[in-house]
């Protein structure tokens, strides 16, 4: 009973006495245990990813004439908005009228100073 114990004991403390330098071994050699487990993962997330991302390029493909088109006819139209309305902080949240139509109302100097922080901003 106690020789079996010792025998089976032995490979484990061979084992736990040679792993340490194996393992420092792989790493001078190649990747180590976290590198490569991180390898394998990425790999499989590509794989998964994989046809998604191509479908989602494909219909971005498909999309493109028409958002160029888009920015082409609106591009000139928003550019003379935004000269119009410098601040956009300037102005509350819009409001569509019963009637359908959409106002920007202008904040009063003192909203506008209500609004502005104090002191430094933290970046």
């Amino acid at each position: 009973m106690r020789h079996t114990a010792l025998i089976l004991a032995l490979p484990v403390a061979l084992l736990i006495g040679v792993s340490p330098a194996l393992a420092q071994e792989e790493e001078e050699d190649g990747l180590s245990l976290m590198e490569e487990g991180a390898q394998l993962f990425w790999d499989g997330l590509q794989r998964e990813m994989g046809p998604a991302l191509k479908s989602l390029r494909d219909r971005a493909d498909e999309m493109e004439p028409a958002l160029r088109d888009f920015a082409e006819r609106m591009g000139p139209a928003l550019a003379d908005l935004l000269e119009k309305i410098d601040d956009l902080s300037a102005y509350h949240p819009p409001e569509m009228l019963p009637n359908g139509d959409i106002i920007l109302r202008r904040k009063t100097p003192q909203e506008m100073k209500d609004a502005a922080p104090e002191g430094e901003i933290e970046i």
